[in-house]
């Protein structure tokens, strides 16, 4: 393969150089081959670029166009400019050192004018990105398809009232799938953008869902006629664009599921962004996932507190990704799944230069979360606490009631004959702050 040009040739490869380092353009915690448990760091890790956000943003807002411009993005011909890109993204990954990336069929390959034409050019971006894969060593975590951002899609793809736009969302569903297969990715997501409804009065909600399910069943269906082994993700958000999303949160995503018969084919990708939208906390999520063995995936950003839509930012708040961290040890990991920069540069950053420093920061921030979970899960004094708290259900009569040996009629009896009146026990929520805080801070 010919070698391109360099796009970041002022950015050398960003290397590890500890706490004491003062280069902004260096990993202060996040170390990819210290060896944890038996695996390198880059291996629990597992952290992806999002190639949406990080080759395809322009810093473009609701109330303004794009403010970023990359040199890569001129030319005539959009196939030129694409490979362009692409060549700028994997420069970007080799240097920046992450061994996973993620995209949208639409965010490698322009559209035609027809689907026919549309798989051509995406076939033609699918085998420069083998090559540049085979060259770096970086690989597919997992792809989709864009189901949200063409005019067909106003009114929701699987969701669509006409039959006509279900079909076509199918057939490019297919082809991202093959796509994906091809490339070699672990997984693939579905995000259901607009999924959803604007309004009740033109919308039957339980034809959509169904419509759904049977699209999803659909790409079970095909994932395992082309042999495709990768695990399928769910990724949760409750509005934004459309007013209800039916993938509002990772609850309600599992009893579709459930609902559906689609549980076993089924993980989720979770957002922490979308987490907060939904009312919850990204820890919430993650843990609900988990209680019905469903975490798998994790799209790593945060929110703006001050305002309710979806910022996509970088995150770099230790306590909120310690707490998560925390809950995916305990999870046993993300399995085949990992830590997706789903994240854009804010509208102000428009130096080549702050793609490196966000995804440091980001990196970092998960490194030292990482970090801090084992030394709380080690010392144990948290998980000691919450055994503790619910011990009074490992034997006695509280065994018989969490395997369901009694009922109301005998507990009844129990608490007239025997127990009396409860003793209130402390919660302790201050004491466990506390100690949180001296993980986090010494």
């Amino acid at each position: 393969m010919k070698k391109s040009r360099a796009h970041f040739p002022q950015i050398k490869s960003i290397a590890y150089e500890g706490t004491g380092s003062r280069n902004p353009l260096a990993f202060r915690h996040y170390n990819p081959d210290e060896i944890v448990d038996g695996r390198k760091m880059r291996d629990h890790l597992r952290f992806s670029v999002a190639y949406w956000h990080a080759f395809r943003g322009t810093g473009a807002d609701p109330f303004g166009p794009g403010t970023i411009i990359r040199r890569w993005e001129s030319g005539k011909d959009p196939i030129s400019v694409a490979k362009a890109r692409m060549d700028a993204a994997f420069e970007f990954f080799q240097k920046l050192g992450n061994p996973f990336w993620c995209f949208h069929d639409r965010d490698i390959a322009p559209e035609g004018r027809t689907l026919a034409e549309t798989n051509r050019h995406l076939d033609r971006l699918v085998a420069h990105a083998r090559q540049l894969q085979r060259a770096t060593g970086v690989k597919l975590l997992w792809g989709t398809a864009n189901l949200f951002s063409n005019r067909r899609y106003m009114c929701g793809a699987a969701t669509n009232p006409d039959a006509h736009v279900f079909a076509y969302a199918a057939a490019q569903v297919k082809k991202a799938l093959e796509v994906t297969q091809a490339l070699g990715g672990a997984g693939y997501t579905f995000w259901g953008g607009r999924e959803g409804y604007e309004t009740l009065l033109n919308t039957n909600l339980k034809r959509e869902q169904d419509h759904l399910a049977a699209f999803l069943h659909m790409a079970v269906d095909h994932a395992k006629s082309i042999g495709f082994k990768g695990q399928f993700y769910i990724e949760p958000k409750p509005k934004e664009p459309t007013k209800h999303q039916y993938d509002f949160d990772v609850a309600s995503g599992v009893a579709f599921l459930r609902t559906y018969g689609l549980e076993r084919h089924f993980k989720f990708n979770i957002e922490t962004n979308h987490a907060t939208l939904a009312g919850h906390t990204f820890q919430h999520e993650i843990e609900v996932a988990a209680a019905h063995g469903m975490l798998g995936s994790i799209d790593a950003n945060a929110g703006d507190e001050l305002l309710g839509w979806d910022t996509d930012q970088f995150n770099t708040n230790v306590k909120e990704l310690t707490l998560a961290m925390v809950s995916i040890l305990r999870a046993g990991g993300l399995g085949n799944g990992g830590l997706n920069f789903d994240a854009k540069l804010r509208r102000a950053s428009i130096d080549p230069a702050d793609l490196f420093h966000a995804h440091i920061g980001g990196m970092d921030a998960y490194a030292l979360a990482f970090k801090t979970a084992r030394r709380i899960l080690a010392d144990g004094r948290l998980t000691d606490f919450v055994k503790q708290r619910y011990a009074s259900y490992d034997s006695g009569f509280g065994r018989d009631i969490a395997r369901r040996r009694l009922g109301f009629r005998e507990l009844n009896r129990l608490v007239l004959t025997k127990l009396g009146e409860p003793r209130p026990r402390s919660g302790k929520q201050e004491y466990l702050e506390n100690l949180l805080n001296s993980y986090l801070h010494g």
